[in-house]
């Protein structure tokens, strides 16, 4: 306790001046300077960090909107035990005491652990250390799973161990960038912006998009292949073929460095036919085919950059490797400008893998050999290590529905929403006799399986270390004290094993105790009859505290440098103000294989076997958008980022849309083998015939059919283990119900079930989008009658639309009609920033704004600029370029995710 009080006094301290720390969300691991401008109320200025090297100053929408997402709003705050508030200790004994119960009357290999990228890494390595040290299970795993474990299984197979070879520069310096499954505009927005704007430098630097939609990311691209689903294995073998057909590849490289080229050339060859065949079977043009493939075969400078449409794949580890093949054969890795890379998904991804929080992995990127197993044994004194690998995600859930698992701790994430097959995620936490939850929300979908809730720390009152997708560790610093009873995760992890008697081997005293401890190990026994491990930062094992307080983004691998210049062994003393690090991995060979050789993997392209048949002709991708993150328990707290895309959708086609007699913005329903939702239709030509895309975002706690889990078929890929999240068969429909309103209100409100609902987070207020029988009998309008209230009801056109004032303040606003109701809700929420008598209710009623006076649907977030204010300025001002759209209205300017939806503006005129 000593060393919490500790780390608030010195969260108070820092209040008066910038805090360097790093962004929350997406695995740029964006820098930012925070300055707590109110304590008490929680405000807090952003800005983008200018001298990290992730981001140079550049934050996105949400990282801009982090100071709006750190109010004490919907915090869990004291722990609960059945839904009564106890104290820490009560709470820690009962955790302690049922799992100790569970141990011993069904084995270590009954509990589980499952974790987040959201983790700080110090947390990832206590959570870690304890199950598979000390409670002798690998059953922890972590959503991760979800995000990169393809990639992991990728880089494994062919590197010999989980490394990222190059680094974001050259994503800059590449003369060539392919885009492989990933809408780097939307979700990576700060990588977008850097290689735009050497795009504009460079204009003969070649961007190909891969991705069978036509995403924001398209806005630079010179070719776009909008290939099948599934198809990248194929489409990667075939540039293999082509290479080895052009006489492209470095066969210096291959002999020196590498082995097995012969036979996945072979695989490759055998899998691709004819020109015309490899291009019918990827869904593209020859010609287009072609272009690719003759732009790879003669641009030295390329890299090929990865996110989740590949990873979120039952043949993801292929396509990682598939790629991967056709840099080995060329050479063209670890080089300036030269190289693969993945995007990761999540702020501490990377972090995770390095502790061994995957179920699959130990700590310090060692694996579940007889070596390893004892090296960690010995380091940690462990007696009890694990033997095997632990059940990964879904297999996990599944277990736990079995009765496998019989106690669960869940840390920071949503699995309720975020697994696929969601109904038996459910299913599984009903059954399990001991759900333990820690999060810094209350109410999630998750939290509410829970017998017992811990209230960990946010973001904001968190201090650690969290490493970026190019291996770069940067500190997670506190902005505020933690709240209420908010605690680390590391902190609960100890006082629970403490209670386990396993007091000695956590007896931390604070994050920088556990990253010495971390560093130490990745330093353990490394370099032991020439073999070396690839992650280490052994110089900073005896980082003091105050150093520790002052570290500065870093890449890893890190090695101390002697006075003569040389990079000292990981073994050797380490001194901090001297140390190396390295950028790039591999161009000299140098693999962590058992040879030092590289593998190529010869990838087999194989039929899913869940494709579209006469039940279920539509194939569901889901995804991310813009403004929003993982499951909303963050950016659901800002209004302002939920103005771009303020409800869950189906995209569709305009040929599929006809087809299945559905209407853009109504409302229609998705159904599976698995599962059933209700969202709003977007009829969009950026779609493939066939196919359709959902967001992940939104839970049961902002929607009540909204949410995409429950429609995922839960195919994973054999080798990585990561499920398929792109790649569902379903049917649509439209969606009829009797009516539809729209009810806009400062106080938020509990609905019971409700035929479709969404909750929208508003400036002062909630919006809330519903459809069903009996809406006029809310039971939320018996609570307004002490309210001046205005009605006008068209019984000729069943509708009814009703507004409450009170004290020059507009309280509430319902519209009711038998159709969705075509009222201008940008312009109704504004009028809950500003005064309202009860003489304009009239303009309230009649639902539209008077010719000019409304901005539309917000475009820019970082600015929060509407749709219709930037259709004006391009009229009034004849613009024809996002730049001077960002001249006159700012928007764009920012993070510039919005520049390619302002230059559609334009071209709409």
């Amino acid at each position: 306790m000593t060393v919490l009080i500790q780390a608030n006094i010195m969260a108070v301290n820092q209040l008066a001046k910038a805090i360097n720390t790093t962004c929350v969300y997406c695995g740029v691991g964006c820098g930012i300077s925070a300055r707590v401008v109110d304590p008490e109320l929680h405000l807090v200025e952003i800005t983008g960090r200018e001298d990290h090297t992730a981001n140079y100053g550049r934050l996105c929408s949400k990282g801009s909107a982090l100071g709006e997402t750190v109010s004490l709003d919907g915090r869990l705050l004291y722990p609960k035990v059945h839904g009564r508030q106890v104290v820490w200790s009560e709470a820690l004994d009962h955790v302690a005491s049922r799992l100790q119960e569970t141990i011993e009357q069904y084995g270590p290999d009954s509990v589980a652990i499952y974790g987040s990228g959201q983790l700080l890494t110090e947390d990832y390595y206590v959570a870690n250390k304890l199950m598979k040290g000390f409670i002798g299970s690998a059953n922890m795993d972590t959503n991760s799973r979800l995000c990169m474990a393809s990639t992991v299984a990728g880089q494994k197979r062919a590197f010999g161990s989980d490394t990222v070879p190059n680094t974001y520069q050259d994503l800059e310096l590449a003369n060539l960038l392919v885009l492989v499954g990933s809408n780097t505009a939307w979700c990576h927005p700060v990588l977008f912006q850097r290689i735009r704007a050497m795009k504009e430098q460079r204009p003969d630097m070649k961007v190909v998009v891969i991705d069978p939609r036509r995403t924001e990311t398209c806005d630079i691209a010179d070719l776009h292949l909008a290939i099948k689903p599934g198809a990248d294995v194929l489409l990667f073998n075939g540039l293999l073929a082509w290479l080895a057909d052009q006489g492209a590849v470095d066969q210096d490289y291959i002999d020196q460095h590498c082995q097995g080229f012969d036979q996945a050339l072979e695989a490759a060859r055998a899998s691709v036919g004819d020109r015309q065949q490899l291009a019918d079977a990827c869904g593209v043009e020859q010609n287009e085919l072609i272009q690719f493939y003759h732009w790879f075969c003669t641009t030295d400078k390329t890299v090929t950059a990865w996110s989740q449409g590949v990873n979120q794949s039952a043949a993801g580890t292929d396509k990682v490797n598939a790629m991967i093949n056709c840099h080995l054969a060329t050479g063209r890795i670890g080089r300036p400008g030269s190289g693969p890379l993945s995007l990761t998904g999540q702020p501490n991804a990377m972090g995770g893998r390095e502790v061994g929080g995957l179920a699959n992995q130990l700590a310090a990127h060692m694996e579940f050999t007889p070596d390893d197993i004892a090296r960690v044994g010995r380091f940690w004194q462990a007696a009890n290590m694990a033997q095997s690998p632990g059940k990964t995600a879904v297999d996990l859930f599944k277990s736990m529905d079995r009765g496998e698992i019989r106690f669960v701790w869940i840390m920071g994430t949503n699995p309720v929403v975020s697994l696929p097959d969601s109904n038996r995620v459910i299913k599984a936490l009903t059954k399990c006799p001991t759900v333990v939850v820690s999060d810094c929300i209350e109410h999630t979908d998750t939290a509410a399986f829970a017998d017992i809730l811990l209230p960990a720390a946010p973001w904001s009152e968190k201090d650690g270390t969290v490493t970026n997708s190019e291996r770069r560790i940067s500190r997670q610093r506190a902005l505020f004290p933690t709240a209420g009873e908010a605690r680390p995760d590391w902190w609960m992890i100890s006082e629970v094993a403490g209670r386990l008697g396993f007091a000695e081997a956590f007896n931390y005293s604070g994050s920088a105790d556990i990253f010495r401890e971390h560093a130490a190990l990745s330093g353990y026994e490394n370099n032991r009859q020439g073999k070396v491990r690839d992650f280490t930062i052994a110089p900073l094992a005896n980082i003091t505290d105050s150093e520790y307080d002052a570290l500065e983004p870093f890449q890893w691998p890190l090695s101390a440098v002697q006075g003569d210049g040389s990079v000292a062994l990981p073994d050797t003393q380490p001194v901090i103000s001297t140390t190396a690090s390295k950028a790039r991995f591999f161009k000299d060979g140098g693999f962590f294989t058992g040879n030092g050789r590289a593998n190529f993997i010869a990838t087999d392209v194989l039929r899913p076997l869940n494709a579209p048949g006469k039940s279920y002709p539509l194939l569901l991708n889901t995804g991310r958008v813009r403004d929003h993150w993982h499951t909303m328990t963050r950016t659901g707290l800002s209004a302002r980022l939920n103005q771009h895309t303020d409800e869950p959708f189906l995209a569709i086609h305009p040929k599929d849309a006809e087809s299945y007699q559905l209407r853009d913005q109504a409302l229609c329903q998705i159904s599976s083998e698995f599962g059933k939702a209700a969202v709003r239709v977007q009829v969009s030509e950026a779609q493939r015939p066939g196919e359709v895309f959902m967001p992940m975002h939104w839970t049961r706690q902002h929607s009540e059919t909204g949410f995409s889990g429950v429609l995922v078929n839960p195919v994973l890929d054999p080798v990585s283990k990561q499920p398929d999240l792109k790649y569902t068969p379903v049917a649509v429909e439209p969606y009829h119900t009797e009516r539809y309103g729209v009810l806009i209100t400062r106080e938020r409100v509990a609905f019971g079930d409700m035929d479709y609902m969404t909750e929208v987070r508003i400036e002062n207020g909630y919006r809330y989008e519903m459809a069903g029988s009996n809406l006029d009998q809310l039971s939320l309008f018996s609570r307004l009658k002490s309210y001046q209230k205005v009605e006008f009801t068209d019984n000729t056109a069943g509708e009814r639309r009703v507004a409450w004032f009170s004290d020059a303040q507009l309280q509430a606003i319902w519209v009711s009609s038998q159709a969705i109701s075509s009222c201008d809700r940008q312009w109704l929420q504004s009028w809950f920033c500003q005064t309202a008598s009860i003489e304009e209710a009239w303009w309230v009623l009649s639902g539209q704004p008077p010719r000019g006076g409304d901005a539309g649907r917000q475009v820019c977030a970082c600015f929060g600029v509407g749709e219709k204010t930037i259709c004006r300025a391009i009229a009034e001002h004849g613009l024809t370029d996002p730049v001077q759209v960002g001249s006159h209205l700012q928007a764009g300017t920012n993070c510039g995710s919005c520049i390619p939806e302002i230059r559609g503006l334009i071209k709409r005129g």
